[in-house]
């Protein structure tokens, strides 16, 4: 027999978190699997700084109360809305101190298959036990997302692995490692693999990397130009923060193109004086070609003026970013796969989360071509919380409340055809 409960949430990122925060707040019965933080504790590299100022780094309470910067004033760490860079290891502390506050019931556990039932849904986990829930939520993270070129993929694992791969560097001590791309994870480990004594060289598509600007301090045209949000300053970025349920209501070919190119590949501005002039960057080039010879990986790389440049390595790393594709949920049953309508493959949600599949809800990343390129960032968690939260309590509500009526009293009324 399956134990039961009314919600589900597979996932304890800042969203999992969040929301079961909110829920436990409201009394919803639920149960929660996962690790606290695993994706950054085990998909990002130690010793980097996140690319998002310290005032867009919140998980969601319901009072709005344990906010990082709250956090680092109660353990005397170093803080600032802006212009201080926040370190990995004090944001996944933040998150784990979050669990312990606010969602004290999390369970340890990976679900390894999820399959719908005629009440709603059945969970196995590792450690074999079977779980029934009327609904479930999947705020599982990028992990499973991340996305290696075609021309990359044929190279075997052991010259070639993605970023989302590495926490611990020192493997790659006095390697030649090449990274390809021009964002914030291609830089941010090109410049950890340096500090690790490795030998390094990034490639990049791109005719040019474009480092963020500091903020810096803003003057009142400047705030009135562009109004800072948790994405940065723009009007764009307040439609996008502020209006997430109208971008909802866009049609779906918009919404896709928009989450595709906005705030696109963009490294730190920290970052920029440990990479520029101390590590070659290739930029305006293709990867063509990708073979193993000699016990290193070679690229042939294409220019727009038809040059082409080989260059070999001991590994190669794609920082290549990450791509929602439901389909590498490889937990999702066929049954579920199968019902599941899509958006350029990430799941198409109603403005309440919920997927094609009724009781079956998509949160964080793969929201994003439903809600906005907000739902990409962890700034996105308190919209999330707040609406998800509220409509998972409602409907417990609803249903607690005809628990109560009597079988007899459900019947539909007859109407006369008079």
């Amino acid at each position: 027999m399956a134990s039961s409960t009314d919600v589900v949430i597979v996932g304890a990122g800042p969203y999992g978190l969040s929301i079961a925060a909110h829920l436990l707040a409201r009394k919803v019965p639920l149960r929660i699997f996962g690790s606290p933080m695993q994706t950054w504790l085990a998909s990002m590299p130690q010793g980097m700084k996140l690319k998002s100022e310290g005032f867009a780094t919140n998980l969601s309470d319901p009072d709005r109360q344990f906010t990082l910067g709250a956090y680092c004033a109660e353990q005397g760490v170093p803080y600032s809305g802006t212009g201080l860079p926040v370190r990995l290891e004090t944001f996944v502390a933040y998150g784990q101190a979050f669990q312990r506050r606010f969602v004290p019931n999390l369970e340890d556990k990976t679900v390894v298959s999820l399959e719908r039932t005629p009440t709603g849904f059945e969970l196995r986990l590792d450690d074999g036990e079977r779980v029934a829930a009327r609904k479930v939520v999947l705020a599982a993270g990028i992990r499973s997302f991340g996305y290696i070129p075609p021309e990359l993929a044929g190279l075997p694992e052991e010259y070639l692995s993605h970023s989302a791969d590495h926490s611990d560097l020192t493997r790659f001590a006095g390697r030649d490692v090449v990274v390809i791309g021009a964002g914030a994870s291609a830089m941010d480990l090109a410049a950890l693999l340096r500090q690790q004594g490795a030998s390094v060289s990034v490639v990049a598509r791109r005719s040019a990397v474009k480092f963020q600007s500091p903020l810096g301090p803003r003057t009142l045209y400047d705030k009135i130009r562009a109004p800072m949000t948790v994405l940065g300053p723009g009007w764009k970025s307040v439609l996008c923060t502020k209006a997430p349920l109208l971008f909802h209501m866009m049609p779906e070919a918009f919404r896709v193109d928009v989450v595709r190119r906005y705030l696109g590949p963009g490294p730190a501005w920290f970052v920029r004086d440990q990479v520029e002039e101390r590590i070659p960057i290739v930029t305006g080039a293709l990867v063509t070609e990708a073979r193993v010879e000699n016990d290193r990986a070679h690229l042939v790389l294409s220019h727009a003026d038809g040059r082409t440049v080989g260059i070999s390595a001991d590994h190669i790393i794609a920082a290549t970013g990450y791509k929602v594709d439901v389909r590498r949920l490889s937990f999702l049953s066929s049954q579920l796969q199968s019902e599941l309508r899509r958006a350029d493959q990430a799941p198409a949600l109603s403005m309440n989360f919920e997927s094609s599949v009724p009781g079956l809800y998509f949160v964080g990343t793969a929201s994003a071509n439903s809600f906005g390129p907000m739902l990409r960032f962890v700034a996105g968690a308190d919209f999330t919380a707040r609406r998800l939260s509220a409509h998972l309590s409602s409907s417990a509500s609803h249903r607690s409340a005809m628990d109560d009526v009597p079988m007899r009293s459900r019947q539909p009324t007859k109407v006369s055809a008079e």
